[in-house]
């Protein structure tokens, strides 16, 4: 499925997968993220994280009626507030979906899959 949005010249088709590889790299620059995560946790509770490349899977775009709404499993930087890392990531993503589709999103659910240390 795919969202379409219609314009003086025609009609424009945009996939999922578009949306959440925009919204995967908006988080990615967001300060105290270490990376995406997988949706599905590990029997031990170990996170996967998930490489640049993987960053789309990480995140799930629903799409009901006319709402779009995104969840994210993310991995937090060890010593980050993570209250606003998760607000800080929420602000980009709809920041940068409607600068670049022009898409309004309805919500942008944050799950902090993990925590990490990182020797930056």
């Amino acid at each position: 499925m795919s969202i379409e949005l219609k314009t003086n010249y025609g009609q424009i088709d945009i996939r999922r997968e578009v949306i959440a590889t925009i919204a995967g790299g908006a988080a990615i620059d967001c300060y105290g993220i270490v990376g995406m995560a997988s949706q599905k946790q590990l029997k031990d509770g170990i996170s996967e994280l998930l490489g640049k490349d993987n960053m789309s899977k990480g995140i799930i775009v629903r799409i009901e009626e006319d709402n779009v709404n995104i969840d994210m499993y993310i991995i937090v930087s060890y010593g980050t507030k993570i209250s606003e890392v998760a607000h800080n990531v929420q602000s980009t993503v709809k920041y940068q979906l409607d600068k670049m589709l022009g898409l309004a999103v309805d919500s942008v659910n944050i799950f902090v899959q993990g925590v990490r240390v990182t020797t930056e």
